[in-house]
């Protein structure tokens, strides 16, 4: 799962009010299980952002949407006349979303606002734990299933340093030593 956080309101306000009509385009995927841009994050924002424009006299017409992908061009290509009718597009997708948005409608402008953290797994509810860096060359096997790049602090390949005590990491004393 992608793990994301929304953006400072300051800098969404400050890119989207450049504009007289925006599309808020949530996602219902990793993003909505970590609550960041799922249907009711879209809602909100939209809500909020209306109200701020209203306070702050800025005329702007803000629509939301959200979509079950927005990494997956097939399920973005209906939205064409939707997206195409507003001067830009907010994405509440990760990294990999909002990329796909801009790339399929090239001429609209894509304001990300979310920041893409890491890929995790969910430990329990509103808890991620960040195992996968997206390097590229997955060693999981070599390592009995632990990724030391994304769970060690230092990315050592060759097992623990010699500054981790009681099985806690050195760089970060509150987060489990990968190796233990």
């Amino acid at each position: 799962m992608i793990v994301a956080e929304q953006k400072p309101i300051k800098e969404i306000m400050k890119n989207a009010f450049q504009f007289k009509r925006l599309l808020v385009l949530g996602c219902n995927s990793c993003v909505a299980e970590c609550a960041s841009g799922g249907d009711r994050e879209t809602r909100e924002l939209a809500c909020l952002l209306r109200m701020a424009a209203y306070k702050e006299g800025v005329s702007i017409d803000i629509n939301e949407k959200a979509v079950e992908r927005q990494c997956v061009r097939d399920l973005l290509v209906p939205l064409e006349e939707l997206i195409l009718s507003h001067d830009a597009v907010l994405s509440l997708g990760c990294g990999a979303g909002a990329q796909m948005v801009a790339e399929i409608y090239p001429e609209i402008p894509v304001i990300p606002g979310l920041n893409t953290e890491f890929m995790g797994e969910t430990q329990e509810q509103g808890v991620w734990l960040e195992n996968c860096v997206g390097c590229g060359d997955c060693m999981l096997f070599y390592f009995g299933g632990i990724c030391p790049l994304a769970r060690c602090s230092k990315h050592l390949l060759n097992g623990p340093c010699g500054g981790s005590q009681g099985g806690r990491c050195e760089v970060a004393p509150d987060v489990p030593c990968a190796w233990k």
